[in-house]
């Protein structure tokens, strides 16, 4: 984006401070237009023909960008893909462990890509890989929905579970009341005390 004598090219079409077409206009006469207000004659819009300029406030501008970038960020909601692996041999405990872990990872808004790894001759009794990732799928349903059911790939039988839109409400809802609470328990520390 090209401001002031960066500017080159002439004529220009000028848009005044308002948003009010002026006209075309030679650029040394938008220039002078621009530093008679104390503004900026900013290129907004390069490839036309001719270019089309705007008085303004560059920083005010530039300023005012980056908080819509911000704020564009912030409603974008980027997903972390975890990953929990299960053995085919696993023990009950190791089991739920795990299958804990995987629900604190739903409960956050994260997909997870659980799989079941098979070794060695472990490969002839895949119906038992198939079997935990059921059960994992069973014990998560009031969290979660099979996004991709289990598939066999290699020695990797793999399934991905996404979070239900009420968890994703929820963790949004808790998101949003975190600062609240930070700012009231910063209230009651500076409020002054009473002393008997």
């Amino acid at each position: 984006m090209r401001i002031n004598r960066q500017i080159r090219v002439s004529p220009v079409r000028l848009i005044g401070p308002e948003g009010e077409q002026i006209g075309i206009l030679p650029t040394n006469e938008a220039l002078g237009r621009a530093r008679d207000l104390n503004l900026d004659l900013v290129e907004v819009a390069p490839n036309s023909r001719p270019p089309v300029c705007r008085i303004l406030d560059y920083g005010k501008f530039k300023y005012e960008l980056s908080k819509k970038d911000k704020a564009a960020k912030k409603k974008q909601h980027a997903f972390q893909l975890k990953e929990m692996r299960y053995r085919p041999k696993i023990d009950n405990h190791d089991f739920d462990f795990k299958t804990r872990h995987v629900r604190e990872f739903l409960k956050s808004g994260s997909k997870v890509r659980v799989f079941v790894m098979f070794r060695g001759r472990e490969m002839a009794y895949t119906e038992h890989g198939r079997r935990i990732l059921d059960r994992v799928a069973e014990e998560l349903a009031d969290i979660s929905s099979v996004e991709m059911v289990p598939k066999l790939d290699g020695r990797h039988m793999t399934m991905v579970l996404a979070p239900t839109s009420e968890v994703l409400k929820k963790q949004k809802r808790s998101s949003k009341e975190a600062p609240k609470m930070e700012q009231t328990t910063q209230q009651s520390e500076l409020a002054p005390t009473e002393t008997d």
